[in-house]
């Protein structure tokens, strides 16, 4: 990589030329403001905030999309930038609703906090807004075409790295919109409901549908027995909404504050993971003995990817792991199992989950089997935003809270359940459990470290006494489409199947950058709340499902076997084509 000389501010800087003008000044602790740009995505330069001056021209250059060259002389403040910069915002803003209060990304909106730094205390121009309803048609997102500034992030995103298009710019000049194409809703549309619109809008144009009152609800209402369960992302994200430091772990806390919020008991969804690898683990060892022809075999944790297999893949649906995710496994245990123990009915308890995820919102109502125990497994689901926003408002000082355990009968839980929160780890759960169940042996070296990092696509071969099992690993639908792709092909040429086990993400890096997780995230972000999960598996003496004693003692009190009646009836799922629009 060659490197150029440029002087940012009369400091000279030694930089990649492949930086943007925008990335070198960051680089260099300047802070060039935008809020068209994410470190996601191309850039596009539509907001027109990160302008510069350059030596020797007269223009002014937009920073995001301006490559450092050789000698550039830039200037990124002065009087001059400052009231542009200024105008630009009260132009947007005269276009922007003023409900800071009440919008959903009040103190997290990037606009708002661009508008007080700059000192804007009056309208400077006629306020006209667009005149277009919110769109609430799904059970996870609330679209609403007021509050859009127009950036396109949520385009890109949708477009470029879900490979998706439920997202489009309608319209043109003030009319232009943020909708799907053809003025149809975001359920009739092929909306995998991943969320990464909203987390990578500035505004409040694109939220998750907020249920924190569904939950405050039930925790009043004395004829419920609440309950609850944390996902393996949420406990290396929720310390960012109180100033920690990114991937602290907060586990420990977690369960505290969740019993002073007035849960009676406290699960965790690593549990329910540890209890998909047995199912799913099983689903492999079966197909790789006695079934190779109908290999690959493909997990199906996320529900995300579900609706996008359903929806874009439903020619391969017959390859899809029919075990349910791990909170749906987790509430449908906790209405069965863990009611039978306490001497309650199903309808007596109410199930939360605390998810990293949008789409969860989804899935608890997709099929009957999602009402394995006679009514919903799942009551409510909460993203990881909607705990943070629960907690500030609930006086409880988050910080100040003792490290507690779960209620260890569905919360104890091994280091493979923990790293389902990161990319790979599904991957390396399952081949450490079926390892075991093909050798009678225990892995020699149980980090699997190919399946891990951020890259888009890894390919592996494992090796299982002789046996090669090829595995690929994706995440981002992007990356998930290529795949596919393979896949198609092969079938359709009669060639080998290129892998025998895949792993699919909607989310780049996985949950622990999902959709309902805080904002802000960029690879950084992932690497550091990735290293979280991993802290986690290292930290626990058991690590790998099927060595979890109280799974042990699930299966043989209750379930049964992995893949036996019961099992296949409380923790298995099936799939149906769905239609790309609905009408």
């Amino acid at each position: 990589m060659s490197i150029v000389n440029i002087k940012i501010n009369e400091r000279t800087y030694q930089v990649n030329e492949d930086l943007s003008i925008l990335e070198a000044a960051r680089l260099m602790q300047v802070k060039i403001p935008t809020l068209c740009s994410h470190p996601d995505l191309s850039q596009s330069a539509a907001c027109g905030l990160c302008v510069v001056k350059l030596k020797g021209t007269s223009k002014m250059i937009r920073a995001c999309a301006t490559p450092v060259e050789e000698g550039m002389e830039i200037t990124t403040h002065d009087a001059e930038l400052f009231e542009i910069r200024k105008t630009v915002l009260e132009l947007i803003l005269s276009n922007h609703p003023n409900s800071c209060l009440t919008c959903q990304r009040n103190q997290e909106c990037e606009l708002q906090r661009l508008a007080a730094e700059f000192g804007i205390r009056e309208e400077s121009f006629e306020k006209k807004l667009r005149d277009k309803p919110a769109d609430t048609s799904t059970t996870s997102l609330i679209l609403d075409p007021v509050k859009c500034i127009g950036c396109g992030r949520c385009v890109e995103v949708c477009q470029k790295v879900q490979n998706v298009f439920a997202l489009e710019f309608i319209g043109r000049g003030f009319k232009m919109r943020i909708a799907p194409a053809g003025n149809i809703t975001l359920n009739e549309s092929p909306c995998i409901k991943c969320g990464q619109c909203s987390a990578h809008c500035p505004v409040g144009a694109i939220v998750e549908k907020d249920e924190t009152a569904a939950v405050w609800t039930g925790l009043r209402n004395e004829k419920l027995y609440p309950v609850v369960q944390i996902a393996p992302a949420t406990r290396v994200a929720l310390g960012e909404a109180f100033g920690l430091e990114t991937g602290t772990l907060v586990t420990g806390k977690m369960y505290a504050l969740l019993r002073r919020l007035g849960f009676k008991a406290v699960f965790d969804t690593s549990f329910g993971a540890d209890l998909t690898i047995m199912e799913e683990a099983s689903e492999l060892v079966d197909l790789l003995k006695n079934h190779p022809d109908h290999l690959p075999l493909i997990t199906s944790c996320c529900p995300s990817w579900v609706d996008y297999l359903e929806k874009f893949y439903p020619d391969l649906i017959e390859h899809f792991s029919t075990a349910k995710s791990p909170h749906e496994m987790l509430g449908v245990m906790a209405k069965t199992y863990f009611a039978e123990k306490q001497g309650l009915k199903a309808q007596d308890i109410f199930m939360t989950s605390i998810m990293p995820c949008t789409s969860k919102k989804y899935e608890i109502t997709r099929t009957d089997e999602m009402f394995a125990s006679g009514v919903q497994d799942i009551d409510v689901v909460l993203t990881t935003r909607e705990l943070a926003r629960m907690t500030k408002a609930s006086g409880i000082d988050f910080l100040s809270l003792p490290d507690e355990d779960a209620d260890n009968i569905l919360g104890e839980y091994t280091g493979a359940g923990v790293i389902f929160g990161a990319t790979g780890g599904v991957m390396e759960a399952a081949l450490r459990t079926a390892y075991y169940f093909i050798t009678g042996e225990k892995l020699a070296n149980i980090d699997v470290q190919p399946v891990r990092g951020l890259t888009g696509i890894k390919r592996a071969e494992i090796d299982i006494k002789g046996q090669k099992v090829k595995t690929a690993v994706a995440h981002g639908i992007g990356n998930v489409h290529v795949l596919m792709e393979e896949i198609r092909e092969a079938r359709r040429s009669g060639k080998p199947m290129p892998y025998h086990f895949i792993e699919v993400m909607a989310c780049y890096g996985g949950c622990i950058s999902g959709g309902g997780q805080p904002y802000w995230v960029n690879n950084e972000v992932r690497k550091k709340r990735t290293a979280g999960v991993y802290q986690d598996d290292k930290n626990h003496k058991l690590r790998m499902s099927h060595e979890n004693p109280f799974i042990q003692k699930l299966y043989g009190t209750y379930l049964g076997k992995p893949l036996g009646e019961k099992s296949k009836k409380l923790l298995h799922t099936d799939y149906k084509p769905r239609p790309l629009y609905y009408k």
